[in-house]
């Protein structure tokens, strides 16, 4: 059975390391725990790490490879597999079942993915489960937001009332990134110490200020209420659309151009994208083809031209129901 956070904390805490674990869900924990255990790994004595990046066209001998292969200075190996989609495929899946059936001595396989539900599972996990530990990172439920938070100071020196706990979690408006961002910051601010509802007011910066960045994130993320709901906020504060929509069809640009690689990892490499934004646009390419998101960047350039006035048109409208269709690609009937 998959480990929660609280068994998996306790696991890491253990004087050895299993020959295998895979840790998926939500991209911020993950990533957290992925460096938590190269941590706990250094210090363990795994002097040696080898990444293995699996895109479009990896060969998954590469980790039989990998795995087989003589440490240079006869110390213990970390093998770093990066499994964006959380789908091995076919090959990669006996490729992991092999591993997992004769893991080499002195060799851990850490297997991360940010894409995963409960459709990723199959014989690979179980074979994986069976061998080492299989770890899930769900975000917080609406209800379990203020705990979340509560708990996340607490590891940092710091802790809050459950109403100062409660508006952060409001002003983040669920965004996991956002939280930790602002907690971050509460350590800098504050210190340590106990945080009541008026010092978090006084401290926290509105983490749901509407700007073009968050815009453009939610529409690519699919969240379509939110998008339009920040849309309407930076309208309502009398934006300018002109800059809005500069930005809107840079990142289209930049999706079609994702769109078009052979090889979606080096290209998203080329673009230096962060993890966290490369697979944002990851999801929003999987919901619609190449045409729609052209046809996405033709309407941006229009809109752009409404607001400049080179064209009639209500172009806060417009920007409205392209920004539904890049949030909802089956919406796109907007776009007509």
């Amino acid at each position: 059975m998959p480990l929660n956070a609280t068994q998996w904390q306790k696991s890491l805490a253990a004087d050895h390391l299993l020959p295998v674990y895979l840790l998926a869900g939500e991209e911020l924990l993950v990533l957290e725990a992925a460096d938590a255990l190269r941590a706990q790994a250094r210090k363990l004595g795994y002097a040696e790490r080898e990444v293995l990046d699996v895109g479009n066209h990896f060969d998954w001998d590469d980790l039989a490879r990998a795995a087989a292969g003589m440490s240079l200075f006869a110390t213990r190996r970390l093998l770093d597999l990066r499994l964006p989609t959380g789908r091995p495929g076919t090959e990669g899946a006996k490729a992991i079942n092999e591993f997992c059936a004769n893991p080499p001595p002195d060799v851990t396989l850490l297997i991360t993915a940010m894409d995963w539900s409960s459709k990723h599972e199959g014989a690979w996990t179980k074979n994986l489960d069976a061998a080492g530990a299989l770890v899930v990172f769900n975000a917080p439920r609406p209800n379990e937001w203020a705990s979340w938070i509560g708990a996340r100071l607490t590891s940092r020196g710091l802790s809050a009332t459950p109403d100062a706990a409660m508006l952060l979690a409001e002003r983040v408006e669920g965004n996991l990134l956002a939280a930790a961002q602002e907690i971050d910051k509460l350590v800098v601010l504050h210190g340590q110490g106990k945080i009541d509802a008026k010092e978090m007011e006084n401290l926290v910066a509105d983490s749901a200020r509407y700007d073009a960045f968050k815009l453009t994130d939610a529409a690519f993320a699919g969240d379509g209420g939110r998008a339009l709901h920040i849309l309407a906020g930076l309208h309502a504060e009398g934006e300018e659309l002109i800059g809005l929509m500069g930005w809107l069809v840079n990142q289209l640009q930049l999706a079609l151009r994702l769109a078009n690689a052979r090889d979606f990892a080096a290209q998203a490499r080329a673009e230096r994208l962060w993890p966290a934004r490369e697979q944002l646009f990851r999801k929003a390419l999987r919901r619609a083809p190449r045409e729609h998101w052209l046809q996405c960047l033709a309407r941006a350039a229009r809109i752009d031209r409404m607001a400049k006035g080179r064209e009639q048109g209500n172009a806060w409208l417009e920007a409205e129901r392209l920004i539904a269709a890049i949030a909802e690609p089956r919406a796109a009937g907007a776009l007509a």
